[in-house]
């Protein structure tokens, strides 16, 4: 079991990091981004671009994906979402979801439906009867240090501190000066850009296609649910049971049972505590 649990845990922390990128949005702007799966997608091509293309380490395409999900995360917010943000709830959904569909269109074009994968290793980690999978390592400490530095930039700068006034009450924010149309782009492609990065380091131990955003979506909404949507902290936390769960359960159970009992947990908390297990909006 002690092998699965810090495999699952590992893998736990970047599905956070993922979704922490959606709860953000949705935090500060109450827009519930459907391109968030095209987005993490798009971190993986990037990886591999970079790996193959240029012949440069994986993990120097981490950081490309950072600088083009933050542009893309700009594109989206002028071109999709800035003129529909006091609008109905479901014209937000409609927008990122065209543009979620027009992302995985231009990449069918151009990488067709194929699996594709990183092609490298960087070893593993051994601890007496532990194998630890190296990307795996590298990959869960390079979310835990991003998810400290975006606790650190919301409470420890002025553009955090913008943020987190626009979050509570953006009139009031408006009245003392604060940009808050920029604030909310620049909220939109950080969360954006989180997405990118989850998916480039997701791409350096497991296998993709153009459409393997969708699943990743789909655990980034359980756990923002599970943890509390709009709070960032309950998303890494949340990510860490899915993560543990996806470990844990191929032990005891066939795999086709592990997203029988993720949904299974997700209905649960809704039931149960509606605003996660450390509430809503932080």
């Amino acid at each position: 079991m002690l092998p699965s649990l810090i495999d699952g845990m590992m893998v736990g922390f970047v599905y956070g990091l993922a979704a922490m990128g959606l709860t953000l949005i949705f935090g500060v702007m109450n827009v519930i981004n459907l391109s968030h799966g095209a987005l993490i997608v798009l971190g993986m091509f990037t990886t591999y671009w970079v790996a193959t293309a240029w012949g440069l380490h994986p993990y120097l395409g981490v950081l490309v994906a950072a600088g083009v999900g933050f542009l893309m995360g700009l594109l989206i917010f002028y071109g999709a979402v800035k003129r529909i943000l006091r609008g109905p709830h479901l014209s937000s959904l409609l927008a990122t979801y065209a543009v979620s569909m027009i992302l995985i269109g231009l990449g069918t074009a151009v990488f067709s439906v194929s699996p594709y994968n990183v092609p490298f290793s960087v070893g593993a980690l051994h601890l007496g009867f532990l194998v630890i999978p190296g990307a795996r390592l590298v990959a869960s400490l390079v979310a835990v240090v991003l998810a400290g530095l975006l606790f650190a930039f919301l409470y420890r700068t002025r553009w955090g501190w913008y943020i987190r006034a626009v979050t509570d009450n953006r009139d009031a924010a408006e009245l003392v000066g604060i940009p808050s149309v920029r604030v909310l782009a620049y909220s939109f492609s950080l969360g954006a850009m989180l997405a990118t990065v989850a998916g480039a380091l997701i791409a350096t131990f497991f296998p993709f296609t153009v459409l393997s955003g969708s699943p990743y979506e789909l655990k980034s909404f359980v756990i923002a649910v599970l943890g509390g949507l709009g709070n960032p902290l309950g998303s890494l936390l949340g990510g860490l049971i899915l993560g543990l769960m996806e470990g844990l359960v191929p032990v005891f159970l066939p795999t086709s049972w592990t997203p029988v009992l993720e949904f299974a947990l997700f209905i649960g908390i809704l039931l149960i505590r509606p605003s996660g297990l450390l509430g809503g909006k932080s």
